[in-house]
């Protein structure tokens, strides 16, 4: 299961007009200065082979940005060492904000969207990408999601 989020907390729909901005499913510049990829922050799911998946954005700088948008139609971008960012999608579902935490994120093939990993901390979200959770709270996850609206986060 992916619950993903359509745009960065810090897409406001001003900016949609905007001459220096792009959006696309899987990246985002706002005025020319603030970028974001989108990736998958993957959760084991015990005793299966599953993982459930958050669909997050995540700020990079202007440097690490470029490199991966230079490279996003090419193969064998995996290869590519991984970019250090922020995790800018808040995920209400957790006691404490996601907004800031800290990741590292894996290019894939192309046509896979980039992995996510959380840099170890004490946030649950970390944990739980680290240690896994099970059937029961991918369930109560999604549930909470859906009930909250069509399973687009932001």
């Amino acid at each position: 299961m992916n619950c993903t989020a359509e745009a960065p907390a810090a897409w406001d729909p001003a900016f949609a007009d905007a001459d220096d901005r792009l959006l696309s499913a899987d990246q985002d510049v706002v005025r020319g200065q603030h970028c974001f990829v989108k990736g998958l922050i993957e959760i084991p799911v015990i005793g299966s082979d599953e993982v459930f998946s958050w669909g997050g954005w995540v700020s990079l700088s202007r440097e690490s940005f470029s490199l991966p948008s230079d490279l996003w139609e090419r193969p064998g971008r995996e290869t590519e060492e991984p970019y250090f960012g922020r995790l800018t999608t808040d995920l209400p579902v957790y006691p404490r904000t996601t907004l800031s935490l800290k990741t590292h994120v894996h290019t894939r093939p192309v046509g896979e969207r980039p992995y996510v990993e959380l840099e170890p901390s004490d946030h649950l979200l970390a944990i739980e990408q680290r240690t896994g959770i099970s059937l029961g709270r991918v369930r109560d996850r999604a549930s909470t999601v859906l009930h909250a609206g069509d399973g687009e986060q932001r």
